[in-house]
């Protein structure tokens, strides 16, 4: 097809730095009319950095874009919408008071002869196209009163409306209904027999395999396949994105039975049926005392909606959290901390750390309701925790009142720690613990939560590291798509059975 067909949007050895970090290293990529093809990478591989490249929110430090054969240079998302290119993100970015018609379009509306909006005659077009994508109805309705899946059908029908020749979907249906997801292929499937392309990122496999032509995956920020995608299976494709050699996982993933070493014991958590609207679908969960259950998945899974659903974070509509036998409010993160649940977000800097307060004021912000008497704080009982936690954790610092800001991303990870473990919780959820922190600091912490679960707390690991939650968990439950397609334990959980799961969704269950 290739070889006929002149691509409608190429990308030649494009670079992109930040703070001399490479997000974006020699890509290579294109896009033929009328196809659909697949971007797809784990976090940090690159996708959103190129999507911003394609449309004019980044400029690249080296290589060039191509439109139809024809250099050309992006200023801003304007020019690159004026020359074909056309986004719709996860999040709806329209204006939810401004009715339907009007942010289909919006900055394109027809005037009449006096220079004002045509109401009608824009309310008649906007009717007409929307039919197209099932949205039928009054269009002079604001488009804050659809559901989320009709509000991205509409940003959809807008995108195509511009005389879109690509269309760049970042997980379209991330919010949609079955029947809206229905609707959405088939508008997809009618785009590619108008020869328009589509550039379709997602994480969900049924779909890459049911609509892609082709598929691009990153890792790293460099490309590491282009290719038909019906001649690659599935496993063969999340070997790619993670990086890992499916010949050596084909010879060393045979299923081997080991003993569950904590299958005695009663469990200290039970989680059973979480759901949740597009995140979560009946998600069971236990973990039972000193045991790290690791929670494998790609991402979007459902790994850190998991985690959050149980820290109380994520509203649920089913499901309950029984934690040392006793119920859990749902829905309150209050409630989770006083039962004895602690989470470690991923995302530190923002979810976590307070830069400008001290080691000391970060380690004890969650305890100091316990720590205080009548609305005083005890400096004493506050000294005596800090201490215990830094010589314990070792954390590296020149004094307990030294900024949190100026300590390495490892020790900055283990102040955290320290946050939640001196709330005595009894079971601690870390989501991606050792992200950006470097190997010495991350061995530390891989150590240091064996230690825990050796002195009986129950531990569930997130991590998009294979290694860690092989080597780190006692038993691993793997998720796509929100729901658990596999459990495995003891010398099941080996590297090929946790590839087959998260690409098949058959091994251990």
């Amino acid at each position: 097809m290739e070889s006929v067909l002149e691509s409608v949007l190429e990308v030649v050895g494009v670079s992109k730095e930040f703070l001399g970090v490479k997000a974006l290293d020699g890509v290579a990529f294109s896009v033929l009319p009328g196809e659909v093809h697949a971007l797809v990478g784990e976090n940090g591989a690159g996708k959103s950095t190129l999507i911003k490249v394609l449309t004019g929110v980044h400029q690249p430090d080296g290589g060039e874009l191509r439109c139809r054969g024809a250099q050309v240079t992006f200023a801003t998302p304007i020019q690159a919408q004026q020359a074909g290119i056309s986004t719709i993100y996860q999040e709806v970015n329209l204006i939810p008071l401004r009715s339907i018609a009007g942010n289909v379009y919006l900055g394109r509306e027809p005037r009449t002869r006096f220079g004002l909006i045509d109401w009608p005659k824009l309310n008649k077009m906007a009717a007409e196209l929307l039919k197209g994508y099932g949205i039928i109805g009054d269009v002079r309705r604001p488009l804050g009163s659809l559901g989320v899946g009709a509000q991205q059908m509409v940003a959809l029908a807008r995108a195509v409306s511009v005389d879109a020749r690509v269309v760049i979907m970042d997980e379209p249906t991330s919010s949609l209904e079955p029947r809206e997801v229905e609707t959405l292929l088939a508008v997809i499937g009618r785009l590619r027999g108008e020869g328009i392309a589509v550039v379709y990122v997602s994480h969900r496999m049924d779909e890459l395999y049911r609509i892609a032509d082709r598929v691009t995956v990153l890792r790293d920020g460099k490309l590491v396949h282009t290719g038909e995608l019906a001649g690659l299976s599935r496993i063969e494709l999340v070997s790619l994105m993670l990086g890992r050699d499916v010949g050596d996982i084909r010879r060393h993933g045979a299923t081997s039975f080991g003993a569950d070493s904590h299958a005695g014991k009663e469990p200290l958590l039970q989680a059973e049926n979480l759901s949740s609207p597009h995140r979560l679908s009946g998600v069971s969960v236990t973990v039972r005392p000193g045991e790290v259950v690791g929670l494998a998945g790609l991402l979007g899974s459902g790994r850190s909606e998991t985690a959050r659903a149980i820290a109380g974070s994520l509203p649920l509509d089913g499901g309950t959290i029984v934690l040392a036998g006793k119920t859990v409010r749902a829905g309150s993160v209050p409630a989770a901390m006083r039962a004895g649940i602690s989470m470690l977000s991923e995302d530190r800097k923002a979810d976590g750390i307070i830069g400008n307060l001290s080691v000391r004021e970060n380690i004890v912000l969650a305890a100091l309701p316990r720590l205080s008497r009548f609305g005083l704080v005890s400096r004493a009982k506050q000294d005596k925790v800090v201490d215990t936690f830094m010589k314990r954790l070792r954390i590296k610092a020149s004094s307990p009142d030294q900024l949190v800001s100026e300590l390495s991303g490892g020790n900055q990870q283990k102040v955290l720690l320290a946050r939640w473990l001196c709330m005595q919780p009894k079971v601690l959820l870390l989501d991606e613990p050792t992200r950006g922190i470097d190997v010495g600091a991350k061995a530390e912490v891989q150590s240091l939560i064996d230690e825990l679960a050796s002195e009986g707390l129950g531990v569930l690991l997130i991590s998009s590291e294979m290694d860690e939650l092989i080597d780190g968990a006692d038993r691993l439950i793997v998720l796509r798509d929100g729901a658990v397609v596999s459990e495995l334990v003891g010398d099941e959980v080996t590297e090929g059975n946790v590839l087959s799961a998260i690409a098949e969704g058959n091994q251990g269950v």
